[in-house]
Formats: C-alpha cells, structure tokens, sequence
C-alpha cells in the first residue's frame, strides 16, 4: 500500500497560493465573480483585477465587466481557481448582451413571484 504524496494532492486553506490566478467567487447573494486575485487579508476580503459578474438565466448566460474589485469577506461562500485549459462551460450554453441577460432574470424572476402567489393561493385546499 502506498501514501499519496505531496506531489499527487495538492490542498491549501490558504489564498496565497492563489495569487496572480484567475479565481471564480462565489458570493452569499447568490452571484458569482471571477477575475484575477490581486491581494487578499485574514478576513478574506479580496481585490479581483479585471473582475465580471457572470450571470446565467437557463441556457443564457453574460458576463459583465466590472473592472478592479473589491469584496468583502464575510460575503464570500466559495472561492476556486478555474482551470484555463478547460472549457468554462457547456457548448449548448449562448452568449448574450447584458441587456438581453437582464430582460430574462426579469422574466424569472416575475414567473416566479406568480408561483409564489399561486402557492399560498391553494394554501386552504390543505392536500396533506
């Protein structure tokens, strides 16, 4: 039986082996940044360098440009290092404007506000 040595895992807790590369974050909002980790603290709060918010609604997706970054820790539920190499997501994913992106989460977003009033709608029928 042979250990796996440092050369075959490699996991940090720290954000200093992530310098200088291209990271996705995942915030508590629910939004999802990527960008190029500049400089971070103890608290995670981290600067992103050419950051875009991506934002996919189905089969559509945009990513918006947002420039230098600053984001604060205590909003930071995930961050990765995105491989270059691969594909960053499904061919039958389409590209659109942000004016397009933004017209779709409002089309979602109001389809689901119906299903929520439909919901408390039948409350009384009780099918328990």
């Amino acid at each position: 039986m042979s250990w796996a040595g440092p050369e075959d895992i490699y996991l940090s807790t720290s954000l200093a082996s992530y310098l200088d590369k291209k990271l996705l974050v995942l915030l508590r909002d629910g939004r999802k940044l990527m960008g190029t980790l500049r400089s971070f603290d103890q608290f995670a709060n981290a600067v992103l360098e050419g950051a875009c918010e991506r934002v996919i609604v189905g089969d559509l997706y945009c990513d918006i440009p947002l420039g230098l970054y600053v984001i604060r820790g205590e909003n930071v539920v995930l961050i990765g290092e995105l491989d270059l190499d691969k594909e960053e997501l499904p061919s039958h994913m389409t590209r659109v404007s942000s004016t397009e992106i933004k017209r779709a989460q409002k089309a979602e977003r109001e389809a689901s506000d119906l299903k929520g009033t439909m919901r408390k709608r039948m409350e009384f029928l009780d099918m328990d």
